[in-house]
């Protein structure tokens, strides 16, 4: 990619990344503090908590990432893996 801006997606530039991460953070921290105007009514007591869903969002998100890591380790295959083993370099 190249540094001039004035040719690179208007979604790449490093001014607008910055602006759609303090969007995204603005929507986010708003979704939460309306839980304190709309209280939410809990099925199992726990999920009634403040911030519950952002926590148990983040918490999956998480473990996905890991879980993901961990697949990659373990099917993990050698570079060579699909050459053929006879084949003459």
């Amino acid at each position: 990619m190249t540094n001039n801006s004035k040719t690179d997606h208007w979604l790449v530039q490093g001014a607008t990344i910055r602006w759609l991460w303090r969007i995204f953070i603005v929507v986010l921290a708003v979704t939460v503090l309306a839980q304190l105007i709309l209280p939410v009514k809990g099925y199992f007591g726990i999920d009634g908590w403040f911030g519950f869903g952002a926590f148990y969002g983040f918490l999956a998100c998480l473990a996905m990432v890991l879980v993901a890591k961990a697949l990659g380790f373990l099917l993990k295959r050698d570079e060579d893996y699909y050459q053929d083993p006879t084949a003459d370099d």
